[in-house]
């Protein structure tokens, strides 16, 4: 993780802050800062999304191959992650400790979206137990300051919201072989539904507090923080803690309840912010990922 080195008494100085919800940017302890999200900005993806979080830059790429079903579940598609935390986010990110973070980021993705109700893995399948739809969902760390599983979490439901899929027809000769034909329009796709789709709230402990939207300086006073999967209904799918300090199980309940609170009302900003964007059409203007 990207970390900053703080004083003594500057660590007092947030630690107390928080104790009277008064944060140093002003916000209160259950208070996100300025999201910005922009869906539709690399040109060769099946769909995309970059998401900024204070300094915290997040760019997903979504890219759907054919591929064959698992054994297991030979009437589904499935879901690929793979993270690259980028040197030039953070110097720290050089090396292995980029490779490290980038699979515990993709671990936690993958813990998210392995249940039934996250995507609708059936409208993936092409022909049970012969073809299925891959989506390969790529995540570059641009820009790191502090609280990446939030921001990649929503980063990775706009690009999934903004994925579109060919649509296949499947052709049967007379002799049984199957031939497998793509619609040539670019409006004849498959959209997923991302309504179930979690998002994380990560809630960093704080003295006797805790916080959203931790910045790096605020996750340096932290030692145990509590990664909460929560659906736009409320409902949480995967709880997570990280740090080598411990939670009580009160504050734990807390925390969720908290969770639960500042997850739909993230929900509800988000889809409202793509549907909006979608419904301008190409009329809109693009900013793109190197603006």
């Amino acid at each position: 993780m990207a970390s900053v080195a703080l004083s003594e008494a500057e660590k007092v100085y947030i630690m107390h802050g928080v104790q009277e919800d008064l944060r140093v940017d002003g916000r209160g302890c259950e208070d996100y800062r300025c999201v910005e999200v922009e869906t539709d900005v690399v040109s060769n993806t099946s769909g995309s999304a970059r998401v900024k979080l204070g300094h915290t830059d997040i760019l997903v790429g979504v890219k759907a191959e054919m591929g064959m079903p698992k054994l297991e579940k030979p009437n589904e598609g499935y879901l690929e992650f793979f993270v690259d935390c980028s040197a030039n986010a953070t110097p720290e990110f050089e090396g292995r400790g980029g490779d490290d973070l980038g699979t515990e980021i993709a671990n936690t993705l993958y813990r998210i979206f392995n249940n039934k109700s996250s995507v609708d893995l059936k409208t993936l399948c092409i022909s049970a137990r012969e073809h299925c739809w891959v989506l390969y969902v790529d995540v570059l760390l641009l820009e790191c300051d502090g609280n990446l599983f939030d921001a990649i979490s929503i980063a990775v439901k706009a690009a999934l919201f903004n994925t579109r899929i060919p649509r296949v027809r499947v052709l049967e000769d007379e002799e049984g072989s199957k031939d497998i034909e793509l619609s040539d329009d670019p409006y004849d796709c498959i959209r997923l539904s991302v309504e179930n789709v979690p998002c994380i709230v990560t809630l960093c402990k704080i003295g006797y507090r805790h916080v959203v939207d931790a910045t790096l300086q605020e996750e340096a006073c932290s030692l145990a923080s509590l990664l909460v999967s929560v659906t736009s209904k409320g409902v949480v799918t995967c709880l997570r803690k990280v740090g080598k300090g411990s939670l009580d199980p009160e504050s734990i309940f807390e925390m969720m309840e908290t969770s639960k609170r500042v997850g739909k009302v993230l929900h509800a900003s988000l889809q409202s912010i793509l549907h909006k964007e979608e419904s301008l059409g190409p009329r809109r203007q693009k900013v793109g990922f190197l603006g």
